[in-house]
């Protein structure tokens, strides 16, 4: 069952405006949130970055917190999802219907919400083998800070690297490396961290934070700088962070591997870290 626009609809129930700002322009927001035995995980996190991108495009959120938080609630119970379940809980906002116009409507416009839960699995095997990335120029927009429907550079450049045999890619401007094409990227170098910075240019991950700080606690050097392509050719372990990958080994890069070729010891440590931390901090 989803939520849509105040109401309680079964799917393929749902309709779209024809002049939704977020259907025509991708003109709205939305977060990914894990779920981890029936319960919410991180869910204060992403409703702060939920607001934030809300301010970022100018668009006012008539939802309070308390008032997003008994929705998502609703859905578990709704989508009877139990202890026993792993899932994701989807939040879209678009800015909502008007005639189409690239300005953004003075008034009248009434912000359009839509959410959904699916049972889904941890990749428990890619955890343990690690998966391949292929080096990709980033071609995305230049506010990747921004968690918005634009999402076409994106697919773009995911799509690029499965052509080429890899499951992700690792996205550079110019030489400098970014971030993956849906996670952040981290490199490990003489038993520290490496990560860009979370300024404009990547998405300023949940769990790239929570890992940041996981790290931090464990007395392992974590540096927020960006790097270049070379680096991550020459890094002794590479791997990525989201909310549906979780603490990902990269093993290897355009077909050669990184470091041994196997998931390292770093990344076996963060892992076990991460996961300590998901059995602390899932909601009730």
């Amino acid at each position: 069952m989803l939520y849509v626009d105040g109401k309680w609809v079964e799917q393929g129930e749902a309709a779209v405006q024809p002049e939704d700002r977020g259907y025509n322009f991708g003109d709205g927001i939305y977060e990914v949130v894990r779920i981890y035995q029936g319960r919410l995980y991180q869910w204060d996190a992403h409703m702060v970055r939920l607001y934030r991108s809300a301010r970022e495009i100018r668009l006012t959120l008539p939802w309070s917190e308390a008032e997003l938080t008994a929705i998502a609630r609703q859905l578990l119970v709704k989508n009877n999802i139990t202890p026993a379940d792993d899932a994701i809980l989807y939040l879209q906002i678009t800015r909502g219907a008007a005639p189409r116009q690239h300005d953004i409507p003075a008034d009248g416009i009434r912000p359009v919400i839509m959410a959904f839960v699916r049972r889904k699995e941890r990749p428990l095997k890619e955890l343990q083998t690690g998966i391949s990335a292929k080096l990709v120029a980033d071609i995305r927009w230049l506010r990747c800070d921004i968690k918005t429907l634009n999402l076409l550079g994106a697919v773009l450049v995911k799509q690029e690297a499965k052509d080429a045999g890899a499951a992700d890619c690792i996205l550079h401007r110019d030489g400098i490396v970014t971030e993956c094409s849906a996670a952040n990227l981290f490199a490990v170098k003489n038993g520290e961290l490496y990560t860009h910075p979370a300024n404009h240019l990547i998405l300023h991950g949940i769990t790239r934070q929570t890992v940041i700080d996981l790290a931090q606690q464990a007395g392992i050097p974590v540096h927020e700088q960006a790097f270049d392509t070379t680096f991550v050719r020459q890094a002794d372990e590479l791997f990525l962070t989201g909310t549906t990958s979780e603490v990902m080994p990269i093993i290897s890069v355009d077909g050669q591997p990184v470091g041994s070729g196997q998931v390292g010891p770093m990344v076996r440590k963060l892992q076990e870290l991460f996961e300590a931390n998901i059995n602390q901090s899932v909601q009730v």
